[in-house]
């Protein structure tokens, strides 16, 4: 599929990323101490089907769960286990859904029945950086508007991003060009921005250093330190101005 979707691709992507908005707000709404994240990825693939689509991640490159589950320092791709949810944890729960062949991805980060106000920061700092991201996403501007806005958001407040995992284009594939970052490196040419480009920012922040590492299980990304990682995202139609956030239909940037 080419980086500009044609009216009909956007109106599947925009379906599928209605399904995923709705799957994680379910999802967001089951969190809460001593359930298990196997409990909550089940019950996702349960709401997966419901609403007739699949998963979009599992089966993908082998992944062998159908949601994305991680569980404070954990930054990324956690898979769902035995692990209960404790009171005061942070989890971010990342959704992916294949509909009718197209694909809608999100992620959003949840206190489990409360949390600290240095988790509680963090998640906000995260989710005012996503605002600024997609605010960013205009035809005619380049990709490297959208990573300047994330990371002078992160960085300003005293936080880092992840330099080894990057938003990407969405469309029938979970991951498609062009690779959004979220920070700026170096005075190299960056992607143009088109209307019609469907893209998945998604900052993935770390209360401290920005190094991360992979578990012996090949998948769960942890923070190198162990300290909390927040990650928020959307899937967004870029236009000739204001962009459409496809995963919350009823939102603007």
């Amino acid at each position: 599929m080419g980086l500009i979707k044609s009216q009909a691709e956007i109106d599947g992507i925009r379906e599928a990323s209605r399904i995923a908005h709705g799957v994680l707000e379910y999802l967001g709404g089951l969190v809460r101490p001593g359930l298990t994240t196997g409990d909550l990825d089940r019950l996702a693939g349960e709401e997966i089907r419901r609403r007739g689509a699949r998963s979009a991640f599992l089966g993908y490159r082998d992944f062998p769960r159908q949601t994305c589950i991680s569980v404070n320092e954990e930054v990324v791709h956690g898979m769902g286990g035995p692990r209960r949810l404790q009171f005061g944890d942070i989890v971010s729960l990342d959704v992916g859904v294949l509909y009718r062949g197209f694909v809608g991805d999100t992620a959003a980060t949840f206190p489990v029945g409360g949390c600290d106000p240095a988790a509680q920061r963090l998640m906000e700092v995260t989710r005012e950086a996503l605002r600024l991201g997609i605010a960013a996403a205009r035809g005619g501007g380049v990709v490297a508007d959208i990573s300047r806005a994330v990371q002078t958001c992160v960085e300003a407040a005293g936080y880092t991003v992840v330099r080894e995992f990057v938003g990407h284009g969405v469309g029938r594939s979970v991951h498609e060009d062009p690779q959004i970052p979220n920070f700026v490196e170096g005075r190299g040419k960056s992607p143009r921005l088109h209307a019609g480009m469907t893209i998945a920012i998604e900052p993935m922040v770390n209360a401290g250093r920005p190094e991360v590492r992979v578990l012996n299980d090949g998948w769960t990304v942890v923070t190198a330190d162990g300290k909390l990682s927040a990650h928020f995202e959307h899937t967004v139609l870029v236009t000739a101005g204001e962009p459409e956030i496809l995963t919350c239909p009823e939102r603007t940037p």
